[in-house]
């Protein structure tokens, strides 16, 4: 069994995986940021005053008095609406580079494979004296050959 875990351990697919998943965390942080930093600021200033989504939330519980909702949270349960749009808006800004960036590898394989087929021209028929020459060839090494 330990050697199986070994084989399944070894295997490149498992360790590209790993690298997709640690790389994928850290472009997390990317992409929150740029909705934390900088679209959600500008989103904010459009629709009147600079609010930050993050902290909107409808207080199911009596006893939630906050105004921001890491507090909220402590005093009883919430509906964090805003953060969740802006999860969404992070999840969307995520998928719109990954499609932008499965493009542009897609484009790229197209463009390498009109190159390829661009640039192996069918062989041109070898000449007379060669291919008489090689009939030839293929003549003397049937003749050699011991009759069965």
């Amino acid at each position: 069994m330990l050697n199986e875990f070994k084989e399944f351990i070894a295997r490149g697919n498992v360790m590209d995986l790993a690298v997709g998943v640690i790389i994928g965390a850290a472009f997390n942080k990317i992409v929150e940021s740029v909705v934390n930093d900088l679209v959600m600021p500008i989103v904010g200033a459009l629709t009147g005053g600079g609010f930050d989504f993050s902290n909107y939330f409808i207080a199911l519980s009596g006893n939630v008095t906050a105004t921001s909702l890491a507090a909220a949270r402590e005093q009883g349960a919430v509906f964090a609406y805003g953060n969740f749009i802006t999860v969404l808006i992070n999840f969307l800004i995520l998928a719109w580079i990954i499609f932008l960036m499965i493009k542009g590898v897609n484009r790229m394989r197209a463009s390498l494979e009109k190159e390829k087929a661009a640039g192996t021209p069918e062989a041109a028929p070898p000449p007379e004296d060669v291919q008489l020459l090689t009939e030839i060839r293929d003549l003397l090494k049937s003749q050699s050959r011991p009759a069965v």
